[in-house]
């Protein structure tokens, strides 16, 4: 094998199509762009969602729903993960260093998914009612 022979593999390549080429190609003349207007001048086209002047669809539409950019600053952690994690007091802090919540998190909730045996005590946590309640079962408490 030498670098002259080398060659790809046979339909891995294709032939770029050359319109406006003639008749017979079937794409001759106005070479796939119908006439006259924006679309068929070279360089003339728009944005995407623009209509031509009229109002746009995304602009006709109501606007609808929010969604706080606070959002990112929340946490949530589960029973189990509480289970696995093993520790007898837990606080942000220590949330962050086992990667159960991220770095940029401020707030953190406990949720009632999954089953908590051992006493943990939580401090500057919330929790939700079922939650509180199996963690106090449980032999844990809040604060």
């Amino acid at each position: 094998m030498e670098l002259n022979t080398i060659k790809p593999a046979d339909g891995s390549k294709k032939a770029r199509r050359r319109v406006g080429r003639g008749i017979g190609s079937g794409l001759g003349k106005t070479a796939g762009r119908g006439h006259k207007g924006q679309k068929s001048r070279a360089g003339g086209y728009h944005k995407v969602g623009f209509e031509g002047g009229q109002m746009p669809l995304q602009r006709r539409l109501p606007k609808r729903g929010f969604k706080s950019h606070n959002l990112k600053f929340n946490g949530e952690v589960t029973l189990g993960q509480l289970e696995v994690l093993g520790a007898a007091e837990v606080d942000l802090l220590s949330l962050k260093q086992a990667k159960l919540v991220g770095q940029i998190v401020k707030n953190v909730k406990i949720i009632k998914s999954g089953e908590l045996k051992r006493a943990v005590k939580l401090t500057g946590i919330g929790a939700t009612a079922g939650a509180k309640a199996a963690i106090e079962a449980a032999g844990g408490s809040l604060n």
